[in-house]
C-alpha cells in the first residue's frame, strides 16, 4: 500500500509538472503566433497601400490613378481625394468607418470586426488624398485556432506520455528496491553474513546496496554482540557458582557446616558480576553527566589494598556507576595477578583524564595485547576475567580502554574530562 501510494504521488507530480510546462509552452507559442500573424496582416495592408499610392497622381487639377486597378483590388482598396471616393467599391457596412478614416487626414490602423483597415495619406500637391485598404483577418485567426488546437492535442499527448513513462520507470525502480529489501531482510534473519557487494556506487541503486550492506553489517554485529554478552555472563557467573558448589560439596563430605565467610564472599562476587553486567547493558553517555574520579575510585577499591595517586580535584564526564564498573574489574585482575603491589594513577591529557591501573605481576603478552578484551581470551597467566565487560561498558560510555604490554600489569583508561561550567 505504501509503495503504491508513493508511485501514485510520483506519477501525479510528474503529470503536474508536465501539465505546467505544456501550458506555458502553449501560451507562449500562441502569443508568438498571434504577434507573427498580426505583423503579417499589417505588412500585407502596408504593401497594398503602397501599391495603390504609387498609382495616384494629380492631372489637370484633379487627383487620378495612372493605371486602372483590378476589380479584386477595388474590393479591398479605396482612394479618396478631397473628401470623395475616386476609386474602389466600399462595402455598405464599412462605409461610415472608411469615410471617417478618409476624413481624418492621417495614417492609422484600426480593426473592424474580422477586418483590418489601414489608412495612408498620399502626398499630392494641393490636394487631400487618402488610400484605405482592407485585410481579411479570418485566415489568420483560423490559422491561430488550428495551431492552438494542435498544440493542445500534442500537449495532452505529451502529458499522457510523461505520466506513462513515470509510472513504468517508478514501478521498475521500486521493484528493484523491493527485491533488494526482501533479500536484505531474508539475509538478516537467516544469512547475516551475506552482502550485496556491488562495489563502488555508480548510481542510486549502488548507494542503496551499500547502505543495505552497512545495515546488514550492523545486524550481524548486533547478533555477535548478543552472543558475546551471553559468553560474558556465563564467564562471569561460572566461577563464583563453581566455588559455592565446591564449598557445599566439601561441607557435605566432611559433615562440617559450610564456611559462612567463603559463601558470603562468593555471593558478593556474584552480585558484583550481575550488577556490572546490568550496568554494561544500560551504560550510555548522557550530556551533563559528571563525577569526582577520587570518589569513584574509592568505591571501586572498596577496602582493597590498592595505592592511589590522583590529582587533588579530577572530574570526568561519566557517571559514578560507569566509572566504578570500569575500574572495579580492572582492580580485581590486578589484585589477582599482582606479586605484591597494585596502584592506580590519574593524569590530565588534553581534554581527557587518563587512568592507569597497574600491578607488579607478569603483565600482558605483546602478541595478545589487542585481544585481551575478547571473551575467553586470557594472557599473562590468567588475565582476561572481567575484561570483556570492561570493554562493553567503555564502548557504551564513549571511553577508551587498552592494555599495555610493558612488563607489568598495565591497563589504560581514557575518560572524557568534565567541562568547566561557564
Amino acid at each position: 500500500m505504501a509503495v503504491t501510494g508513493f508511485r501514485k504521488r510520483v506519477v501525479a507530480l510528474t503529470v503536474l509538472i508536465a501539465t505546467a510546462v505544456v501550458a506555458i509552452l502553449v501560451v507562449v507559442s500562441h502569443v508568438l503566433l498571434s504577434r507573427v500573424t498580426d505583423a503579417d496582416a499589417h505588412d500585407l495592408a502596408h504593401a497594398r497601400a503602397e501599391a495603390v499610392a504609387a498609382n495616384v497622381t494629380a492631372r489637370g487639377g484633379r487627383v487620378v490613378l495612372t493605371e486602372n486597378s483590378s476589380e479584386a483590388l477595388d474590393e479591398v482598396a479605396w482612394v479618396y481625394a478631397d473628401g470623395r471616393l475616386i476609386d474602389g467599391n466600399v462595402p455598405p457596412r464599412l462605409v461610415d468607418r472608411v469615410e471617417e478614416l478618409a476624413g481624418s487626414g492621417r495614417s492609422q490602423t484600426v480593426s473592424v470586426g474580422d477586418y483590418l483597415l489601414y489608412a495612408r495619406r498620399i502626398p499630392v500637391h494641393g490636394h487631400h488624398a487618402m488610400v484605405i485598404v482592407r485585410v481579411d483577418l479570418t485566415p489568420y485567426e483560423t490559422s491561430e485556432r488550428r495551431s492552438l488546437t494542435l498544440s493542445l492535442v500534442l500537449g495532452g499527448l505529451t502529458i499522457l506520455l510523461a505520466g506513462g513513462v513515470a509510472h513504468l520507470v517508478v514501478r521498475r525502480a521500486l521493484r528493484v528496491v523491493h527485491e533488494m529489501a526482501a533479500l536484505a531482510d531474508d539475509w538478516g534473519r537467516h544469512e547475516p553474513g551475506r552482502r550485496f557487494d556491488l562495489g563502488v556506487p555508480r548510481d542510486e541503486f549502488g548507494e542503496l546496496g551499500r547502505t543495505l550492506d552497512h545495515l546488514l553489517e550492523r545486524v550481524d554485529n548486533a547478533l555477535a554482540d548478543e552472543r558475546r554478552l551471553t559468553d560474558e555472563i556465563a564467564h562471569e557467573l561460572r566461577t563464583p557458582l563453581t566455588v559455592l558448589r565446591a564449598e557445599a560439596q566439601l561441607a557435605q563430605l566432611s559433615g562440617e557446616p559450610v564456611p559462612t565467610e567463603a559463601v558470603l564472599s562468593e555471593v558478593d562476587r556474584l552480585d558484583t558480576a550481575i550488577t556490572t553486567l546490568l550496568r554494561a547493558a544500560r551504560a550510555r553517555t548522557d550530556t551533563g553527566t559528571r563525577c569526582d574520579l577520587r570518589t569513584a575510585a574509592r568505591q571501586a577499591i572498596a577496602g582493597r589494598a590498592v595505592e592511589v595517586a590522583f590529582p587533588p580535584k579530577v572530574e570526568v564526564a561519566v557517571s559514578v556507576d560507569v566509572a566504578v564498573s570500569l575500574l572495579s574489574p580492572l582492580l580485581d585482575n590486578g589484585l589477582r595477578h599482582a606479586k605484591s603491589r597494585v596502584w592506580i594513577t590519574a593524569r590530565i591529557q588534553d581534554e581527557a583524564i587518563v587512568v592507569d591501573v597497574l600491578d607488579d605481576g607478569p603483565g600482558f603478552d605483546p602478541a595478545d595485547v589487542d585481544r585481551v578484551f575478547e571473551a575467553g581470551v586470557t594472557g599473562g597467566g590468567g588475565y582476561g576475567l572481567g575484561l570483556p565487560v570492561v570493554r562493553r561498558i567503555a564502548a557504551s560510555a564513549g571511553v577508551e580502554v587498552r592494555a599495555i604490554a610493558d612488563g607489568r600489569g598495565h591497563v589504560e583508561v581514557t575518560l572524557p574530562a568534565a567541562r568547566v561550567a561557564a
